[in-house]
């Protein structure tokens, strides 16, 4: 009890450094008080899953390295942004972690997705060998945009949370081509989407009465990422007002990105402020116990997060949106439309109802995990890496 105790009071006492301000808080779409809600901020920040650089877990490849320290930083933001997609979609935004309280199996489920080794969706063996595809060696420094395609064809292996994931290229969202994409869905064509009865009117995997055919095509939940540039080697001030609106939106999942050569995750802002989750920290690489339940402990930042002046963010960035339903799609449309009259806020990106016939492949719609995306990505994105140093190991 003493330990907590203490644990508690050293919290309290290191979090008087978040400023005293009257400027609202923002997190992943919510608003708090300092002067209020101080231990509401900390909870929801201590909530959120926390990736950090590991050691000593299993090779990656059988061969490769048991330590992501110094070069995986970016790979952790990306696991962070998606982890946050997961828990809105399992546990919902409001869940919380409370240290010593028992979490639900879809708790464990979510985390367990990205646990250092091979068999985990999202792990970091995973994302490691999936990059090589997109021409990134193992233990090579990744960008945004790079992490951010190797999450997109990652999650077509994860039947548990089946999500579609969108990244939005050449700086425009295009709606059509997401709506086409979520829409895709008819659980049917797994049988463990179907209860016994439902699957006795399949005809060649779509039911043949109507109405339950419009019951099963639902909205695939979203997840929504548009790698940006911001500025040639610095952020262009024009965009500070649109990048803060982004965590004011109830769909926000936060930002990737960071400083050269140190990549963060970005969960809100306060005041001139970024507020972000840093991988930066080796931690030993966790083992499930003997009851099979996971030491959770070390997967949340249980000190106040760090901050940094948005003016010193590098221009290189993805954005992260979650859109649970069909409707929270329509509502995070609308709101980008509103941000474009906002005085002083310059779009970070274009929404757009239909692709324009100027983009170089209008049949590439990402539909499937194979679709490729690099004669765009090497058009928009060559400079993408070349600003930060690989650090020597």
């Amino acid at each position: 009890v003493f330990l907590a105790t203490l644990t508690y009071d050293t919290l309290r006492f290191e979090y008087e450094d978040f400023p005293e301000t009257k400027e609202p808080v923002w997190i992943l779409g919510r608003k708090y008080s300092v002067f209020t809600e101080k231990e509401e901020i900390l909870l929801d920040v201590t909530s959120r899953l926390w990736f950090t650089y590991r050691k000593n877990f299993p090779a990656i490849g059988g061969t490769g390295p048991t330590s992501d320290t110094g070069w995986g930083c970016m790979l952790r933001c990306g696991q962070m942004i998606f982890a946050q997609a997961l828990v809105c979609r399992h546990l919902g935004r409001d869940w919380r972690w409370i240290k010593g309280k028992r979490q639900t199996d879809n708790y464990f489920n979510v985390l367990n997705a990205f646990i250092d080794k091979k068999d985990s969706y999202y792990s970091i063996h995973q994302i490691a060998q999936m990059g090589v595809g997109e021409g990134k060696s193992i233990g090579q420094w990744y960008g945004p945009n790079t992490v951010a395609q190797v999450l997109r064809k990652l999650a077509t292996f994860d039947t548990w949370s089946s999500l579609a994931v969108h990244i939005a290229m050449d700086n425009t969202v295009v709606m059509e081509e997401i709506r086409r994409l979520c829409q895709s869905n008819v659980p049917c064509a797994g049988a463990a989407a179907c209860s016994a009865l439902e699957s006795d009117v399949l005809y060649n995997g779509c039911p043949e009465d109507v109405g339950l055919r419009d019951r099963l095509t639902l909205w695939k939940p979203l997840v929504l990422l548009i790698p940006l540039r911001l500025g040639l080697t610095e952020i262009n001030e024009a965009y500070i007002e649109t990048l803060k609106h982004c965590f004011m939106m109830p769909q926000s999942l936060g930002v990737i990105g960071g400083k050269p050569n140190s990549a963060h995750y970005f969960i809100g802002y306060v005041g001139e402020e970024l507020i972000y989750l840093d991988p930066h920290t080796t931690q030993p690489a966790v083992e499930p116990g003997d009851s099979g339940c996971l030491p959770d402990e070390s997967f949340h930042c249980q000190h106040p997060p760090c901050r940094m002046s948005i003016a010193e963010l590098d221009p290189s960035i993805a954005v992260g949106f979650f859109c649970n339903t069909e409707a929270d799609f329509n509502d995070w449309c609308q709101q980008i439309k509103k941000l474009s009259l906002v005085r002083g806020a310059l779009p970070m990106f274009e929404l757009v109802e239909r692709q324009p016939s100027h983009f170089s492949n209008p049949d590439v719609l990402n539909l499937t995990p194979d679709s490729s995306d690099t004669d765009r990505l090497e058009r928009f994105f060559d400079s993408e890496d070349e600003d930060f140093e690989i650090l020597s190991l």
